[in-house]
């Protein structure tokens, strides 16, 4: 295996991890500041109320999106397996 490959299959690992992490972290991130400027405007600073929160959009995301990421998930493995034999010889 020559070094451009190996960084080649680097890259693709990194963008599969960007794509099954970025709905998830986007839909905690929104909910995060959302909560924050609530909480702000409101002057109540309870922490618990931003963990349930976050923690509830990123159930509802998972469930929305899970089959995809998955899926996802499933056909980069099956093709990086597929790969093998080329990346070896």
């Amino acid at each position: 295996m020559t070094p451009e490959v190996a960084l080649t299959e680097i890259g693709r690992g990194l963008q599969m991890a960007l794509l099954l992490g970025a709905p998830l972290l986007l839909a905690v991130l929104v909910v995060g500041v959302v909560v924050g400027i609530l909480q702000a405007a409101t002057q109540i600073n309870e922490q618990t109320i931003a963990f349930v929160a976050k923690a509830v959009a990123l159930a509802a995301t998972l469930a929305l999106t899970g089959h995809f990421l998955v899926g996802q998930m499933v056909s980069f493995t099956t093709d990086l397996f597929h790969r093998i034999p080329h990346l070896i010889g």
